[in-house]
């Protein structure tokens, strides 16, 4: 997916400046301008915080496509991908709108961040380790945890992931609402 033209048609669509939403946001119009024009790759972490003053999830970004509310069952290549940059966030539907649950088949490469900023949003999120070590940072609370350790937090609380180990993280977990 090309985030620089999807992140311009979604602020044009809503009649944004970049200006604007500079201010809404915090980050630098040149920034803005910058991933926009594809000569800079946001992190997860700063493209949550540009997509909060659009207002839009990460999940209907990256959403390609509506899902019936009927299907019931996805094979594994209709998992939407919506990670980038060393973190592989897969989706169960593509679309959730009218859906009360974000389910994420997570991956870490060593090393890889949500960001140096930590980030925010609606509702609460939980997860399991199932390979792995991640350091997961709420508020002012860090901890590291590996397999078969699990989280559960507001998802208002600002929060952030980093893989701290020498292999890949593997991670189920789930928001609700589906606001990440």
């Amino acid at each position: 997916m090309d985030i620089g033209k999807r992140l311009k048609e979604i602020r044009l669509a809503r009649k944004l400046s970049q200006r604007e939403l500079a201010k809404r946001t915090g980050v630098a119009n040149a920034s803005i301008s910058q991933i926009e024009s594809n000569h800079l790759n946001p992190t997860v972490g700063a493209l949550k915080r540009i997509l909060d003053g659009i207002p839009i999830s990460l999940s209907d970004f990256f959403s390609e496509g509506d899902i019936e509310d009927k299907q019931i069952f996805f094979a594994v290549e209709e998992l939407a991908e919506i990670g980038e940059r060393g973190i592989s966030f897969r989706q169960v539907g593509a679309n959730l709108n009218n859906r009360a649950i974000q389910f994420l088949h997570e991956k870490y490469k060593p090393g890889a961040t949500t960001g140096k900023t930590a980030i925010s949003h609606e509702g609460e999120e939980c997860g399991i380790v199932l390979k792995g070590k991640i350091q997961i940072e709420v508020g002012d609370q860090k901890k590291i945890l590996g397999p078969g350790d699990a989280y559960y937090f507001a998802s208002s609380m600002p929060h952030r992931f980093k893989n701290v180990g020498s292999e890949e993280c593997e991670i189920v977990s789930a928001c609700t609402p589906p606001t990440f």
